[in-house]
């Protein structure tokens, strides 16, 4: 049972990836026994890794047909653009009231020793694994693990669109566009317990790059399906 579950955990981790990052081509129909092989896994595991994939909204299934990418759309972007924002504006919210000096402390020295690597020049990549942390700190100081859960989710599905978005935005409006500032903003409301400044702070952050979607999904596909 215990090999059974370390097998799972694996492929869920793999194949959360490469859902995440659109290896698998939208509404591409997922060949399980090429998986299984690649994987070096048996069937068993591999459906519940799908099975879990497809939960969280990585995968779908359709009877008959079996499992599939989940599909890149405008609306579904949208949609979790607008849950994240709604999510992290109260992780924010609740970590002005609840955070405790010495954890703002530590969060404040994380960004102070991550601004240097804010630049034009680096890697898209990086920048959104970089802006992610931060967030997910913001949230881990709510104290609640539901909101952090929810926010893991959200940021996974949307991590290819905001890399290609941080590309753009670096590319049009050069080197002041990639900045901490709004980092610092959001944390300095929350260090000093102003709960609705933190969350209009957060929302604010999350939702001004909702207008970009649509054009980022656009250059997604064009992108994916690349010869």
């Amino acid at each position: 049972m215990q090999q059974d579950t370390g097998a799972v955990d694996t492929a869920y981790r793999t194949l959360k990836e490469m859902a995440a990052s659109f290896a698998f081509k939208p509404d591409e129909r997922l060949n399980e026994s090429a998986i299984s092989v690649q994987l070096s896994i048996s069937r068993t595991p591999l459906r519940e890794a799908l099975n879990r994939l497809t939960a969280e909204g990585f995968l779908t299934f359709r009877r008959g047909q079996g499992f599939h990418c989940r599909s890149l759309n405008p609306a579904e972007m949208m949609d979790l653009y607008e849950a994240r924002a709604a999510i992290e504006g109260e992780t924010a919210r609740l970590a002005a009231r609840r955070a405790e000096p010495g954890e703002i402390a530590a969060l404040e020295t994380y960004l102070e020793q991550s601004k240097s690597r804010y630049t034009s020049g680096v890697s898209p990549i990086e920048l959104v694994r970089l802006d992610e942390e931060f967030h997910r700190r913001i949230a881990l100081l709510s104290g609640n693990a539901e909101l952090v859960r929810l926010l893991d989710n959200a940021a996974a599905r949307i991590q290819y669109i905001r890399v290609i978005d941080l590309q753009l935005l670096s590319e049009r409006d050069g080197a002041p566009a990639i900045t901490t500032e709004p980092h610092a903003r959001i944390l300095k409301a929350v260090a000093d317990g102003d709960e609705e400044g933190a969350a209009r702070e957060m929302r604010s952050h999350i939702s001004r790059r909702l207008e970009e979607v649509t054009a980022n999904v656009r250059l997604a596909f064009s992108r994916l399906y690349a010869p």
